[in-house]
């Protein structure tokens, strides 16, 4: 087992273990080889934990914002300097191609660190005037936040919850998905090694019962989830019977529209970046391509010709473009969305079948003809599988594009800018992208609408969530009362 950690979960600053916890391996989907073996957090791990992190806060909320951008930054700093190793791991972990997470992972997470450990020393509170009176704000932390993280970017998603949480004051506990279990607890190492006080980021694995511990226990205050639909049903029904605050970040369907004056070239390179990358295990992929009747068959020609020579293998070979998914099961899952495509009438264009070689891989799949009543083009399939359907008209093209319970995420491409920002104002939609796809900077929001989920991750929307605002009204005449 080349990736075993030192122990399974980290608590108040050491790493700890209980062997009575079930086990959870992590596989590495490439071969089928088990790299590690953990257990699953029991109970009084889980009372560690969130005790440790309650007892820490209190001191981390009152040291100065600066202080804390401090340790920030040096985290993100080693994440940098480590990161060739850090994406190894991801890549053992996730399946992920090497070329992907040594520019998209560890490197974003430490983007995040950085953003939030500058943005700390600048919250501050608003003054009132109120004639003879006044009155202030103040920015508060919430107390200990719990994350729960998916497996498609293990490190990147614990630092976009982790950042903004203690950047502003905030404890974290955090359970990775039982799929990816490893990268956060060597983020978790790193932390300690930047000077974090023990306490603030406690790692603890476990499938969806740890989660649900998490999300009622009256120690925790807020709660941020990236995961599936109906995990975030759960979640959210937890944390509402306690009236916790609560982002999610949740699955998706989401359209890329390419009009008739679009640069083909530029919109099938974001059409396969939006369906193939990650093998196309990305929430805010764009996997309904609304291709204008008129440009469609250059467009599916230039397509299939790209798709061609996009090279799958060793994910540990930086020449490598396609790893395989995430594991034999979710493999058996998307070949049965394909079948059920071709049963319901779609035209294949490439790919449709498992690659001949050992692991969970799967070619590069391209639908036409997809209409939207079609499986293909209602459900999140979550795999390297794109639908191409057609479209003439802007009203109509919108109008179906909305037909979906998601609203995570929109593409539009076209040289007409006027026409882009009309459509993408029109559009259900929290993330869009115009002439691009799939670019998620820190700076900027990231989240979804409708059943894709609330709240936002990342940007100066990020204070919203992991803060309170207290309202003070400062007297500063005598009292006037009718007693």
């Amino acid at each position: 087992m080349r990736a075993q950690p030192k122990a399974s979960h980290f608590i108040s600053g050491t790493w700890a273990e209980d062997p009575t916890g079930d086990v959870i391996e992590s596989v590495f989907s490439a071969t089928g080889e088990v790299i590690a073996r953990l257990h699953e957090a029991t109970p009084a791990l889980i009372d560690r934990a969130l005790d440790a992190a309650l007892a820490a806060q209190a001191d981390w909320a009152a040291r100065a914002p600066v202080e804390r951008g401090r340790i920030l930054q040096r985290a993100a700093a080693l994440l940098r300097a480590r990161n060739r190793a850090l994406s190894e791991l991801e890549t053992l972990d996730t399946g992920k191609p090497l070329q992907e997470t040594l520019v998209a992972d560890a490197a974003s997470g430490a983007d995040a660190l950085e953003y939030f450990a500058g943005f700390a020393a600048t919250v501050t509170g608003q003054t009132i005037p109120l004639g003879r009176d006044m009155a202030y704000t103040l920015r508060e932390p919430l107390g200990v936040c719990a994350g729960i993280g998916a497996w498609n970017y293990p490190i990147q998603i614990a630092c976009w919850k982790a950042a903004p949480a203690l950047a502003f004051g905030n404890a974290m506990v955090f359970k990775p998905s039982e799929m990816t279990p490893l990268s956060a607890l060597a983020l978790a190492e790193i932390f300690a090694e930047a000077g974090l006080p023990a306490g603030l980021f406690n790692v603890l694995q476990g499938r969806g019962g740890v989660g649900a511990a998490l999300a009622s226990d009256p120690r925790v205050a807020k709660l941020s989830l990236t995961g599936s639909v109906p995990t975030g049903r759960k979640v959210a029904a937890a944390a509402g019977a306690a009236l916790k605050p609560v982002t999610m970040e949740l699955g998706g369907k989401s359209p890329l529209i390419i009009f008739d004056d679009a640069d083909l070239d530029n919109a099938v390179g974001a059409a396969m970046l939006a369906n193939f990358y990650s093998s196309g295990q990305i929430c805010s992929n764009g996997t309904r391509v609304f291709a204008h009747r008129a440009v469609k068959p250059a467009f599916l020609q230039r397509l299939a010709a790209r798709t061609a020579k996009i090279v799958g293998g060793d994910p540990l070979d930086e020449a490598t473009q396609l790893g395989p998914l995430i594991s034999e099961a979710h493999l058996a899952r998307v070949l049965g969305y394909v079948a059920g495509a071709k049963a319901e009438g779609a035209r294949l264009v490439c790919g449709g079948a498992r690659l001949e070689r050992p692991g969970a891989f799967m070619a590069p799949t391209v639908f036409a003809d997809v209409t939207d009543s079609m499986t293909l083009a209602r459900e999140e399939v979550f795999g390297p599988v794109m639908a191409v359907l057609d479209f003439d008209e802007e009203d109509e093209v919108i109008a179906r594009a909305n037909a979906t319970e998601f609203g995570l995420a929109a593409g539009v491409f076209t040289r007409d800018l006027a026409r882009a920002h009309r459509v993408i104002g029109r559009l259900q939609a929290g993330t869009c992208w115009i002439n691009a796809y799939n670019l998620t900077p820190v700076e900027m929001p990231f989240g979804g609408v409708k059943a894709s989920g609330y709240g936002r991750e990342n940007g100066h929307a990020a204070l919203e969530h992991y803060t309170r605002v207290k309202s003070v009204y400062l007297g500063l005449g005598d009292v006037d009362a009718p007693y």
